[in-house]
């Protein structure tokens, strides 16, 4: 590949890890267009692509668990199932269209931003005095089955699902999401071990998120509650725009 070209996919690494690490998402479907581009096999990006995500999420997490920002009895009972859903989606995969569930995550993840960046709705976002644990088991095993069926971590849609069903406070939500998208990265790339991976895009993908993801954690708690719900809400509108133009086109 030309150097130039691996260059530009570093440059979109770091921004998108910058992006994710701000509002506690790794942005795998943003990512993923810019390896499907340069790598030799769509399948071979796909695991590249996964890796380099629990990568984003290992290193924004740090710097959260460090401040606080993580429910570890929330970790506990969700990571089991999302590792789980993601595990059989992947084994699924081949049985199910993957544009057609990219479409269907799109659309989702549009009305949640929408619904985030409406002011009246984002005011009463508010936490639960106890997070739904049953609801972070079934989000969490239901997210993770998508997420195998068409190769991505979903933290941009685990989030919202933290936020308005779980009862997570936006912060620990942040925190709680990507200390489960590590576990569900991790079992992603054992699972495009067999198929391939493109290693090349990896390692820049990696060395370029890490940098990145440092970054927007910590720039995560100089922002209020509000400016975060928007910024969440934002880039689950670009997220679920992406998502539909993969499905679509």
């Amino acid at each position: 590949m030309h150097a130039l070209v691996l260059a530009g996919v570093g440059l979109w690494c770091f921004a998108t890890a910058l992006a994710g690490g701000l509002v506690g998402l790794v942005l795998g479907n943003i990512r993923l267009p810019a390896f499907l581009f340069v790598a030799s096999h769509p399948a071979a990006a796909a695991g590249a692509n996964i890796g380099v995500s629990g990568v984003a999420a290992a290193t924004a997490s740090v710097t959260h668990v460090r401040a606080g920002r993580i429910d570890r009895r929330l970790v506990a009972w969700m990571l089991p199932s999302s590792v789980a859903g993601a595990v059989a989606g992947g084994a699924a995969s081949s049985h199910v269209p993957a544009d057609a569930l990219r479409i269907v995550i799109g659309g989702s993840l549009l009305v949640f931003g929408l619904d985030l960046l409406r002011p009246r709705r984002s005011r009463a976002v508010r936490p639960r005095s106890e997070p739904d644990i049953r609801a972070a088991v079934i989000a969490g095993g239901a997210i993770g089955l998508l997420g195998g069926l068409i190769g991505l971590i979903l933290g941009a849609l685990r989030m919202p699902a933290l936020l308005r069903w779980v009862g997570e406070e936006p912060l620990r939500a942040i925190g709680t999401n990507l200390v489960v998208g590590i576990a569900v990265g991790a079992a992603g790339l054992l699972g495009h071990l067999p198929g391939g991976i493109d290693w090349t895009l990896f390692g820049i993908g990696a060395a370029a998120s890490i940098p990145g993801a440092l970054l927007g954690s910590r720039l995560t708690g100089r922002l209020s509650e509000a400016a975060l719900l928007r910024a969440v809400g934002a880039i689950l509108l670009v997220a679920g725009t992406a998502a539909i133009l993969q499905g679509a086109v």
